[in-house]
């Protein structure tokens, strides 16, 4: 359980339980709320009201409250890169969804997280703060608590969360790095896949930043990427858009696939069925979230984290070599 503590001082004369919150705590208007509701804040261990004054030297202490989640357990590997009452990161494995969703309301890392949580006797709801595609590889952050949820979302905003990728990409790119500031929409509401789409038509502003790590003779190049928005499909999108597709993608290795469909024909299975990799050597695109930097929420500690490259990305780099 996640506490707060905070000793009053002569700079906070006069000020409200309510007032020395917001200044020194930044909680939301939401969590203010269930605060409330809960008597979560105490002065010198009794509760209090947002209206009361305290005294200098009183110590102010508000308890984050409990909550839960009820996705059913499922045994799922859990690969934890860091871990504490407030965070879990993990490697994600290819082949799951992030959460329930309609289509797939079980067999997710949600379920698996949540089997974790039940055998750690952890009690917390899962949020969490960035998303991975089903068959993107790599770290994700899961907040345990509001608080820190919201403090990560403000990270993000101010784009001082770092985060980097690698990933095969199909052809040979020849300058050694790059930007592409495109905008990226959902071109049909009733189809997943976007795509290149002015602002004027829906779409938002979408900046990538690549640098080839390395070319390969065989036609394909290794590059780390770096986002600075954080839009669905962005790197698989902005990568074909210029004519590297991720090795494998299954979505966007034809480039457009709105256009590609048009010409030529759906592509795709039915509904509910596999996705199928583009690719003879790997069964999913070649993408993988390696990097993560950003402040801790409670301890204001930079952390900088690392998810090694999988063992079915090491395979396609030794075979295309």
């Amino acid at each position: 359980m996640t506490k707060f503590r905070y000793t009053v001082t002569e700079n906070d004369k006069e000020l409200s339980v309510k007032e020395l919150l917001r200044r020194n705590f930044h909680f939301s208007s939401r969590l203010m709320t269930k605060l409330k509701q809960q008597d979560l804040v105490t002065i010198n261990g009794t509760p209090v009201r947002g209206w009361m004054t305290p005294a200098v030297g009183d110590e102010l202490t508000v308890t984050l409250p409990e909550e839960t989640c009820d996705y059913p357990p499922e045994d799922i590997p859990i690969d934890v890169i860091f871990e504490d009452s407030n965070l879990l990161v993990i490697n994600k494995q290819p082949g799951y969804v992030v959460h329930p969703t309609k289509g797939k309301p079980t067999h997710t890392i949600a379920n698996g997280i949540m089997k974790k949580m039940l055998d750690s006797n952890e009690r917390y709801k899962i949020r969490f703060a960035n998303r991975l595609d089903m068959n993107t590889s790599g770290l994700l952050i899961i907040a345990k608590n509001g608080f820190a949820q919201e403090h990560l979302i403000r990270q993000m905003k101010r784009d001082s969360v770092q985060k980097r990728y690698l990933a095969v990409v199909d052809g040979i790119i020849s300058n050694d790095c790059g930007t592409i500031d495109n905008p990226i929409g959902r071109p049909d509401p009733n189809e997943v896949e976007r795509w290149i789409l002015p602002v004027a038509d829906g779409g938002y502003d979408s900046i990538t930043h690549y640098q080839v790590k390395e070319r390969f003779e065989s036609g394909y190049t290794l590059v780390e990427l770096r986002l600075e928005t954080g839009r669905t499909h962005q790197i698989r999108v902005h990568m074909a858009s210029i004519g590297h597709p991720v090795t494998g993608d299954h979505l966007y290795n034809n480039g457009d696939p709105f256009l590609y469909r048009k010409l030529h024909g759906d592509f795709r299975r039915i509904e509910g069925a596999e996705e199928i990799s583009t690719s003879h050597y790997i069964d999913r695109q070649a993408l993988h979230a390696y990097y993560l930097s950003f402040v801790h929420p409670i301890t204001g500690e930079l952390l900088q984290l690392e998810a090694p490259l999988p063992d079915d990305i090491k395979k396609l780099i030794e075979t295309i070599k």
